[in-house]
């Protein structure tokens, strides 16, 4: 069942958790606070540890936002469970070349293809 929230869009395919972002400009601090934690709480009391998140609405990412995210990685990776990274606009994708994040993360081009790389999906 889909779930959204102010800032999170939730859509579950098989066990893996699709999340689009409800924002296009994700820099406010507190902004980003409620995203990650959101995100953290799906993987520690939803326990979905397959996450796809899809950037396809987002504009703008602060670095604080990248901080985020490196925090969840390292929690679904806790979890032996699975976080990847679709539909980055390539001026957002140059930060991620930037800062080397696009060597942590798996990215893909859009969702479909991410799906497909899920263990024991698609």
């Amino acid at each position: 069942m889909e779930t959204r929230s102010e800032r999170l869009f939730l859509e579950p395919r098989g066990d893996v958790t699709i999340v689009s972002f409800m924002d296009k400009k994700i820099l406010d601090e507190a902004n980003i606070q409620e995203i990650g934690d959101e995100l953290v709480q799906l993987v520690t009391k939803d326990h979905r540890i397959k996450l796809l998140l899809n950037f396809e609405n987002v504009e703008y990412l602060s670095s604080a936002a990248l901080g985020k995210l490196i925090s969840l990685h390292k929690r679904v990776r806790e979890q032996n469970g699975e976080l990847k990274l679709c539909s980055i606009r390539p001026e957002i994708y140059e930060v991620f070349k930037i800062t080397k994040l696009n060597l942590l993360f798996e990215i893909y081009d859009d969702e479909e293809l991410a799906l497909k790389t899920f263990k024991g999906s698609g």
